[in-house]
């Protein structure tokens, strides 16, 4: 059985939203779902964008982090983020159903460790809405941080240290030189870290370089693990006639499982199943799998992604929110004009005969306008010198900037008609 690194890291990713073992899959089925829908959605344009290059990616990451945008923004800029994701976070029902999804994955009856955080940090002196604070803590438990980025190291420090810690130490430089400067004004953040171990680990005898044959038709020689066992097992075939195989590999807890699946053909590529992936096909998978007895040969690696989500969160309609002129952060703050400068995630994954380890943190970076509306005075204009105490205006009219010279006790007019400002 062939398969692509790139999808094991969504498999991934997925079991950490949707597991399908877990109470969460009961209880919690529409937000499971809805989340793992969006975070595929988002996949799927990543996976477009990169081609035949390996990448990992965290849905769970994107969905939290959007989850927590949406409810600082308002009017078009709110209706795409949720048109986008398909649902309302403040909707009744919605943030508790989140809420008891998070204590599913966190819940001490997972032997695999499992870890989630999310964070806002906001510009300390940014006057927030009213009721802004408590409202975003009633649904997502979270206090807002305030910090200070105009001391552009300090907050940068800040921020990577709270992934740091939160990632046990496998994402330290989420942001890099230049992602903090003086027009930030507000951060959200998702950090995910997992450690689990396989049911059944593979023999590390086992493992031996075989090929892997490459998207464009070439083969590379790569570490391989192998065991032989019964796996739950089943076979699929896409619209377009393309069988492929799934197996589920347990974690040794039976909460989460990694997915993974290959179509028969080398030749047929990776796009033909991720393009048809969402929530309820891995559902589909599952409740028609069986025990089979299976050789499982599986690549041991390693991979380290850094993503733009720019331009995958933009083909799904949410465009205002990166537009200065555009943007509405009316729900966090009327100060002043907001927009998303960046939207990033940092992933790291590491397979091997024991398990995997993996960590990903997902950021979205609101910044005020780079720069003010310009207003040129590049035509004629008038002009009014007013003596406060009194009230009294002086005489103002100009085709050019340079006033007229007078005394002290004369209000200022124009009456300069050349660029240049003459002698007195």
């Amino acid at each position: 059985m062939r398969m692509s690194p790139v999808f094991a890291c969504l498999a991934l990713g997925l079991a950490l939203v949707f597991g399908e073992g877990s109470a969460s899959y009961h209880r919690q089925t529409q937000a499971a779902r809805l989340t793992t829908d969006f975070g595929v959605k988002v996949f799927q344009q990543v996976a477009w964008a990169s081609k035949d290059r390996n990448m990992v990616f965290s849905p769970y990451g994107v969905a939290s982090v959007l989850a927590m945008l949406q409810l600082t923004t308002g009017g078009e800029t709110r209706q795409q983020i949720q048109a986008a994701m398909q649902f309302q976070i403040d909707e009744k029902g919605m943030a508790p159903a989140l809420r008891q999804l998070y204590k599913e994955l966190m819940g001490p009856w997972n032997k695999d460790e499992i870890s989630t955080a999310d964070a806002i940090f906001v510009q300390r002196d940014l006057k927030l809405v009213k009721g802004f604070m408590p409202h975003f803590f009633r649904l997502f438990r979270t206090t807002v941080k305030q910090v200070d980025f105009s001391e552009v190291d300090r907050a940068r420090f800040i921020v990577n240290d709270w992934v740091k810690t939160h990632t046990k130490g496998m994402i330290g430089d989420l942001l890099g030189e230049g992602a903090v400067n003086q027009l930030t004004r507000l951060m959200l953040v998702n950090a995910l870290y997992f450690n689990g171990q396989w049911k059944t680990p593979f023999p590390e005898s086992g493992t031996h370089h075989r090929l892997f044959h490459k998207s464009d038709g070439s083969t590379v020689s790569v570490p391989m693990m192998a065991q032989t066992n019964k796996f739950n097992y089943t076979e699929f075939s896409t619209p377009d006639g393309h069988y492929y195989d799934i197996l589920e590999l347990p974690y040794h807890g039976d909460t989460l499982s990694m997915f993974i699946a290959a179509p028969y053909e080398k030749e047929v590529p990776l796009s033909a199943l991720t393009n048809i992936l969402d929530a309820q096909l891995i559902s589909q998978w599952k409740g028609n799998m069986t025990r089979q007895l299976r050789l499982l040969v599986l690549p041991k690696f390693s991979l380290e992604s850094e993503v733009n989500l720019r331009r995958p969160l933009e083909n799904l309609g949410m465009t205002d929110m990166f537009k200065p002129n555009q943007a509405d952060f009316s729900s966090l703050s009327d100060e002043e004009a907001l927009y998303v400068s960046q939207a990033l995630q940092k992933v790291k994954i590491e397979v091997n005969e024991s398990g995997t380890v993996a960590s990903s943190s997902t950021a979205i970076i609101v910044s005020a306008r780079m720069a003010p509306e310009e207003i040129i005075m590049d035509r004629p204009f008038l002009f009014v010198v007013r003596h406060n105490p009194t009230g009294e205006p002086g005489r103002g009219g100009s085709t050019a900037p340079c006033p007229r010279v007078s005394s002290p006790q004369t209000p200022v007019q124009t009456g300069v008609d050349a660029p240049s400002c003459p002698s007195p």
